[in-house]
């Protein structure tokens, strides 16, 4: 059953909807407030590149596709003064990762053709577009040389590795299982990949007119993130691990001088701690970078350096500066844009060259996560100014210009035509002292459409995943569903949250979950104390760290008519054992491995809580999750079917950690969550 005949048959079975400022079950919906299928119809931008003369922006122009069922990209050119904007390519070849030549006279992208992706190059005077690769992976990280002739890449090479076995071969005409699989890579799977294939990403060249493209760097190692040319063009500056236990090492990196011709390497730092995101300064002499020193934090920010390339001289220029940094972007040779998470909000920062405090520029970026209120986007620097994806808490991302020193112009409108005429949620902060030690957290209230503070509305507490993520005022379909149907949602960063530096996110170390529990209590009565709240009708939810608290909530406490738990961890000592990312869970969020530390394992996980729990609650899992893997949703399932508890399982067939990848599974989530809420409602 998809999901526009879905909510009606639940609500149906539940009985009649009473929510106030919603339609009855069997009503026409109203198309003033957002429906589910409004979904398909949002448009958002993502990735814009600002020409090298600043004078135009490429962006991704991203959909979702009602027949497809998934994500469609195009690029859009869109000049600098927003007035005249035209596609480049047709919305029907998914295409992205653009990156300008040096003169801004062509443009270079990644586009699929007969099902493979390629490289394209496009001269902009003329518009003709062609193939420059014909590569059997998937190219990514596409960086000019300073001449225009070369484009470096990073691509996937398979490993050639000796079978363990030599099977016989089958008759001809014979149907054998598939072949076997054997698995000795330490990490194998991965969330929203599956089990990968055995190999590992090198940096490549080729000629920007096409031709053969070259391997540059070799080995049993990945070298990650886009490269940076070196200014005479002899050489790129790269980031990767090169020791011989880099597996065991998720956040080691340093960066590295890779001769074009030779691949030869030269190591530019080594400290314990990643060097990433290497970009070279304009005059050729400088690489900024981000990184920290590991001290093993389960919550560590990467901070801004510079390396001057002559001396080796390194220096720290945000060392004093909390704040979590990504994406620098050379403003000439005087500093560097940023752009960082501050107390839930997105900006886009500026930072001398000589170091010191980061200077605000705008703090309306974000507007790609179209799910949940997240942070995220993507922007670019040129000629002064920086494009960036400009979000607001009722619209998703567009494209916007900004000067340091200057206003934000705004040049495109993506939504207008479907939110302007749509009635949503208001989205209003509130500040609330935490019962557990006073600590301010943060929080987010969003009422229905017509909200009637005389009135009394169901409160729905829906807690963000991470654990160290941050929500904030930003637009998130998800939420608004939520507040269309009658619902007061609240949502809150407890500690643990980012953007709020990294004393308090380290709150949560070795102590996850614990008095996080008490801050979002701490919001629940904070919002039930402005009135308007049916505190018969509470109802809870969250997603993956979200799903975590919500399955330690209803084995704390009883004050919630129905739970949502969507992929949870439920059992840390198997999570940290099946999930993809097990060398960093094992290491930097407990105090050992979880044979020598069982106890501390079972003290933090829900599952021995799961014998107090009274209240109704569904699970949620995606049957492809590599991250909190099914079997932690179904631990829980089966226990409070043991326990006679009501409860049900809803499996979403493909899906990865990332549900909301497909759009109707992001509406199964939501529908069968608001489903399953007014089934337990209490009037209903």
């Amino acid at each position: 059953m998809r999901p526009t005949l879905l909510l009606t048959a639940l609500l149906a079975a539940a009985g009649t909807f009473a929510a106030p400022a919603a339609p009855a079950a069997d009503a026409a919906p109203d198309d003033r407030i957002l429906q589910p299928m409004d979904v398909f119809r949002l448009e958002w931008a993502d990735a814009p590149q600002l020409s090298p003369d600043g004078r135009y922006v490429v962006y991704e122009r991203n959909r979702f596709d009602v027949m497809k069922d998934r994500k469609r990209t195009s690029l859009w050119l869109v000049d600098a003064e927003g007035r005249v904007q035209r596609p480049l390519t047709d919305g029907e070849t998914d295409a992205g990762d653009t990156a300008w030549s040096p003169d801004g006279r062509r443009l270079a992208y990644v586009a699929r053709t007969e099902g493979k992706a390629q490289i394209f190059v496009r001269w902009m005077d003329s518009g003709a577009t062609a193939p420059i690769t014909h590569l059997t992976e998937s190219p990514h990280d596409l960086r000019w040389s300073p001449d225009g002739k070369w484009i470096a890449f990073t691509m996937r090479v398979p490993a050639e590795e000796t079978p363990l076995a030599k099977l016989p071969a089958a008759p001809k005409g014979a149907q054998w299982a598939e072949p076997a699989k054997l698995i000795d890579r330490v990490i194998y799977r991965i969330d929203g990949g599956g089990y990968v294939d055995p190999g590992y990403t090198h940096v490549f060249v080729v000629a920007a007119d096409g031709g053969a493209a070259r391997q540059v760097t070799q080995g049993k190692h990945d070298f990650r993130g886009a490269p940076a040319w070196t200014r005479d063009g002899k050489a790129l500056i790269v980031s990767a691990n090169l020791d011989e236990r880099w597996e065991y090492e998720p956040l080691e990196s340093d960066l590295y001088r890779v001769d074009v011709d030779s691949g030869a390497l030269t190591r530019l730092t080594d400290r314990k701690g990643p060097d990433r995101s290497p970009v070279l300064s304009p005059d050729g002499t400088r690489v900024a970078y981000l990184g920290f020193d590991d001290h093993g934090h389960p919550y560590q920010p990467s901070h801004l350096y510079v390396l001057d390339l002559k001396t080796g001289k390194r220096s720290a220029l945000t060392e004093n500066v909390d704040l979590d940094l990504e994406d620098p972007a050379w403003d000439g040779n005087r500093g560097l844009y940023v752009h960082y998470d501050d107390h839930g909000v997105t900006k886009v920062g500026w930072v001398g060259a000589g170091g010191g405090k980061v200077e605000v520029v705008t703090d309306d970026f974000g507007g790609t996560a179209m799910g949940r209120p997240y942070g995220g986007g993507a922007m670019s620097a040129a000629a002064g100014k920086v494009a960036y994806t400009r979000g607001t808490a009722y619209r998703p991302a567009d494209v916007a210009v900004v000067a340091r020193g200057g206003k934000p112009r705004v040049l495109t409108d993506l939504n207008a035509n479907l939110l302007d005429h749509k009635r949503l949620g208001k989205v209003e902060a509130i500040d609330v002292k935490s019962s557990a030690d006073g600590r301010n957290v943060q929080a987010w209230i969003v009422t229905p459409p017509d909200f009637d503070p005389a009135k009394k509305y169901p409160l729905l507490l829906e807690i963000h995943g991470g654990p160290f993520a941050n929500y904030g005022p930003r637009f998130a379909p998800e939420t608004q569903l939520y507040a269309a149907h009658g619902y007061v949602v609240v949502y809150a960063n407890p500690r643990g949250s980012t953007s709020y530096g990294s004393e308090f996110a380290n709150l949560i170390e070795n102590a996850y979950p614990s008095r996080d529990y008490d801050d979002l209590m701490s919001v629940v009565d904070a919002v039930i104390a402005r009135g308007a709240i049916d505190t018969g009708n509470l109802f809870v939810t969250g997603g993956s760290g979200g799903g975590v608290l919500t399955a330690w909530i209803v084995g704390h406490t009883d004050r919630f008519r129905a739970a949502v738990v969507a992929k949870p961890v439920i059992n840390w000592y198997s999570f940290v054992l099946t999930s993809d990312f097990y060398t960093l869970f094992s290491r930097y969020w407990f105090p050992g491995v979880p044979w020598e530390n069982a106890e501390h394992y079972l003290k933090r996980s829900p599952i021995s809580y799961v014998g107090n729990v009274k209240t109704p609650t569904m699970l949620i899992t995606g049957d492809a999750d590599h991250r909190t893997p099914s079997s932690e949703a179904e631990q829980f399932y089966q226990a409070l079917k043991l326990r006679q508890v009501d409860t049900a399982m809803l499996r979403i067939p493909g899906a990865s950690h990332e549900i909301n990848t497909r759009p109707s599974n992001m509406l199964d989530q939501v529908l069968y969550t608001i489903g399953w809420f007014e089934k337990h409602r209490a009037g209903s």
